[in-house]
């Protein structure tokens, strides 16, 4: 995979676009209610799949080796490993799910939203899947903790970022290299 200096550079500056919106976070638990699924669903939707992706691997890159990027100002390896690690594991999925299906359909409203729908669902299964077998948990348990809590405030969120992207992406000119 060949990439432009241009995607580097919008996928490093939207990798802090993440950081920052992962700090608006409600204490919910063990597993927090934040924006860092509506910030991974609104950033593949203006930057597409490749460089949306690289941005979300950046992000997670920049929490591994402890700058303070994770939801609450979270930093860390340890954040891999504990209840939230399947979660942020998830949004690399969600990332490169949400930019196929709209990169395979078209930039717009309907399609950024069912994109961001299915996106924000991969990265409950994840986060659930972790919280089965990371926690010993039965399956059961597992989707009561790690998804079922989250359903209504994920779809909330994944409407807004498939709608807020297409708002702004059609206002970026850079996005005219990802949406031909």
């Amino acid at each position: 995979m060949k990439l432009s200096s241009r995607e580097i550079v919008l996928a490093g500056l939207f990798a802090a676009v993440i950081s920052i919106l992962a700090q608006f976070t409600i204490p919910f638990g063990p597993i927090p209610l934040t924006l860092q699924t509506f910030a991974v669903g609104f950033v593949v939707t203006i930057l597409g799949k490749k460089t949306g992706t690289l941005a979300v691997a950046i992000y997670l890159l920049m929490g591994m080796i402890g700058l303070p990027v994770l939801a609450g100002g979270a930093a860390g390896i340890a954040n891999y490993f504990g209840p939230t690690g399947g979660f942020l594991v998830g949004f690399i999925f969600q990332a490169y799910f949400t930019g196929l299906i709209i990169e395979r359909t078209r930039f717009n409203y309907f399609w950024s939203i069912f994109a961001n729908v299915i996106g924000a669902f991969i990265t409950l299964f994840f986060g659930s899947l972790w919280l089965k077998f990371g926690g010993s948990l039965p399956w059961n348990a597992a989707f009561s903790a790690g998804m079922i809590p989250f359903i209504l405030p994920g779809l909330i969120k994944a409407l807004a970022a498939g709608y807020l992207g297409v708002l702004l992406g059609k206002r970026l000119p850079f996005t005219h290299l990802v949406y031909r």
